[in-house]
């Protein structure tokens, strides 16, 4: 692994696990065996490893949601919608550390201040959403989701109900695999074409 690579991945844990301010480049130093200066030579700053962290976060989300829609045939919109909701648990659990960064407070702080943080953070947002997005207007068009349901404002919705749940297990609040079934079942009462009787 080349350092900049292990640079990246240990800071990822440290940071959040620990916060940022609670991590200092000379632990950092230390668990890598990389010097302080080579560290601040590939970033900068710490602030600028921060960043190069979502940067390379955003990059992994995005990545991993791509290669599981082009793995994946849905039988319906609505179908589409349920694997988006399991996979995106499945990724918070294979990104555990990213995940758990992007629910630090201090990212957010950044982000109020630093246009590249702003950046970042509505980037990864704004794609998770979208795939929510487009799974609701397949569902729309193939008649499985409500039609009169506005596509964004849902997606938001069905992905904050899906990401609280990724902060409940994250932060062990509740056992998170408990909820899954009421979840899913959520998802269905909101999304699904109601029928009308004649």
């Amino acid at each position: 692994m080349k350092k900049k690579e292990a640079i990246l991945k240990v800071a990822t844990v440290l940071f959040a696990n620990k916060g940022y301010s609670d991590t200092s480049v000379q632990e950092l130093s230390r668990l890598t065996g990389a010097a302080e200066g080579t560290i601040f030579y590939h970033f900068g700053t710490k602030e600028g490893l921060l960043l190069a962290i979502l940067e390379q976060t955003r990059k992994s989300i995005v990545h991993q949601f791509e290669e599981f829609l082009e793995a994946r045939e849905f039988s319906s919109g609505l179908d589409r919608v349920e694997e988006t909701v399991s996979f995106y648990l499945y990724l918070a659990g294979f990104l555990e550390d990213q995940f758990l960064l992007l629910h630090r407070h201090h990212v957010y702080q950044f982000s109020e201040t630093n246009p590249e943080f702003r950046k970042h953070l509505e980037e990864i947002y704004n794609c998770l959403t979208d795939f929510f997005e487009w799974a609701i207007i397949a569902g729309q068009e193939d008649g499985t989701i409500n039609p009169e349901l506005h596509p964004r404002k849902t997606a938001l919705i069905l992905f904050t109900m899906v990401d609280g749940l990724v902060r409940f297990k994250n932060y062990n609040l509740y056992d998170a695999g408990a909820l899954f079934n009421e979840l899913m079942n959520a998802c269905r009462t909101l999304l699904q074409a109601t029928q009308r009787n004649n």
